[in-house]
């Protein structure tokens, strides 16, 4: 089998194409290597049989026509995914998340024999008030530019699937952590900032409550996807834990397992239009046998252990393409006037 995964060198990408190796396929790597990328990420693997990298935009259509030719599967992970930095700089999402799809979907016009999987998100149906959860066919509700580029990305698979007869299949997604995510993100923000003693700037009141599936339990679920029948249409699948905390837990549960006190926990202000609630119904993936391994406490406690052995891979983030311009513009004021909990 052979694959075209976009994203590659991410946080998600970059564990699909070493799960796919291992299984023997043929996999080509399109990156444009954003900041939000990191060839460490894929450290070891340049030299396995079957491995091809490729630097360039999904944008590019001709490129990316050349690539999707022979290809049985196409994998998007490319995408500007930061909700923060959608606030900042919505545009740039656009281009990505929504004229890169295009591209994509182009290309796959003329590819008959590819399937394709988009990567979405559970946040493109906005706040859920419990007990609700959001099954496939629930009503789109974005409410940051990051999750309206998504939700549009996907009304354009919607499209091309209707239109042409292309299969698709969106994976949509609660929160995914682990090994490799980039230090802009929650959760490796928290740990790498509580590793070096710094404090944690945590939105408002921190009781926002989300849903985390580790890795390793999001890439079971995607080849199970994979391994699906193919239909000549678009098929939504969600990938959820069903495990739904507030961020002020995990930030406790963070100190806890650095071993750091919870006072460098800090409130600062909240940013605008922060859900509060996103909550996945998962049932159709479970009944095809899929079940998420690995429980929060123990993936925090292996995603900590990771970045307290692996410095010189995360850390190469901290100095790369305007992190700490972006810090110091999302969080130096609110930490000014933060007080401890």
């Amino acid at each position: 089998m052979r694959a075209l995964v976009t994203g590659g060198c991410g946080f998600i990408g970059s564990h699909v194409v070493r799960a796919l190796l291992t299984r023997g396929w043929e996999v080509t790597n399109l990156d444009a290597l954003t900041y939000a990328a990191n060839p460490l990420n894929l450290s070891g693997v340049e030299a396995q049989t079957g491995y091809t990298f490729v630097e360039g935009d999904i944008c590019d259509t001709p490129l990316v026509r050349a690539l999707v030719r022979g290809a049985d599967v196409v994998l998007n992970f490319a995408a500007e995914t930061h909700v923060d930095r959608s606030l900042l700089k919505p545009a740039s999402f656009v281009h990505a998340d929504v004229q890169g799809v295009v591209s994509l979907l182009d290309a796959l016009r003329g590819e008959p024999g590819a399937a394709f999987f988009h990567m979405s998100t559970d946040e493109v149906f906005g706040a859920l008030e419990p007990p609700l959860e959001a099954d496939e066919d629930q009503p789109f509700a974005p409410t940051s530019p990051y999750s309206a580029s998504k939700a549009a990305a996907e009304l354009q698979v919607r499209a091309y699937s209707h239109s042409y007869g292309m299969p698709a299949t969106v994976i949509r997604a609660c929160n995914i952590y682990g090994p490799n995510q980039h230090v802009e993100k929650f959760i490796p923000l928290f740990i790498t900032r509580a590793i070096a003693g710094e404090p944690l700037p945590l939105y408002g009141d921190g009781r926002q409550q989300r849903e985390w599936l580790y890795i390793d339990d999001f890439v079971s679920a995607l080849l199970a996807a994979i391994a699906l029948p193919r239909v000549d249409c678009v098929r939504a699948i969600h990938a959820g834990s069903g495990e739904r905390v507030t961020n002020l837990d995990v930030a406790t549960s963070i100190c806890s397992l650095t071993a750091r006190p919870v006072s460098l926990i800090r409130p600062v202000d909240d940013r605008p239009g922060h859900d509060r609630r996103y909550a996945l119904d998962s049932s159709r993936m479970r009944g095809l046998g899929w079940r998420p391994m690995v429980p929060l406490l123990s993936g925090l406690a292996r995603t900590v252990s990771w970045y307290q052995e692996h410095p010189e891979i995360w850390s190469r983030a901290l100095s790369g393409q305007g992190f700490e311009g972006y810090f110091e513009e999302q969080y130096r004021t609110r930490l000014a006037g933060a007080d401890t909990l």
